[in-house]
């Protein structure tokens, strides 16, 4: 059941993204590593596909919803795994998984139509 309207997905890409910039500082797990930098670069990747996505938020609109949507379940599964993937697991774990599992959820209970208003 899609239940999280696009113009409410726009407002959690914003948000997620720069929590995800800011999360290894505000959790303090920030040692440079990809436990560090796994988090930051998909949050900008998140903030740049906002910006390019064809949804009430989006400011280029090119990026169609129902690709910015398949690309949001894939980062939130990447972040899901990486502490695994890049072997940190021991270190930090609990903030990668909440927030891929949270982008990988959002992304499949979002409507996949936006509303265009034209003002003439």
């Amino acid at each position: 059941m899609k239940v999280i309207s696009s113009k409410a997905h726009g407002v959690m890409d914003y948000i997620i993204g720069i929590a995800l910039v800011a999360a290894p500082w505000l959790f303090q797990f920030a040692r440079g590593g990809a436990e560090t930098w796994v988090p930051v670069i998909l949050g900008i990747v998140v903030i740049v596909m906002a910006l390019f996505t064809d949804y009430e938020l989006g400011v280029f609109k090119i990026t169609p919803m129902s690709t910015h949507l398949w690309i949001d379940g894939v980062l939130g599964v990447f972040l899901l795994l990486s502490p695994w993937i890049f072997g940190f697991w021991g270190f930090v774990l609990w903030p990668h998984v909440i927030v891929g599992i949270l982008m990988a959820g959002v992304s499949l209970m979002t409507e996949t139509t936006t509303v265009h208003i034209r003002v003439t």
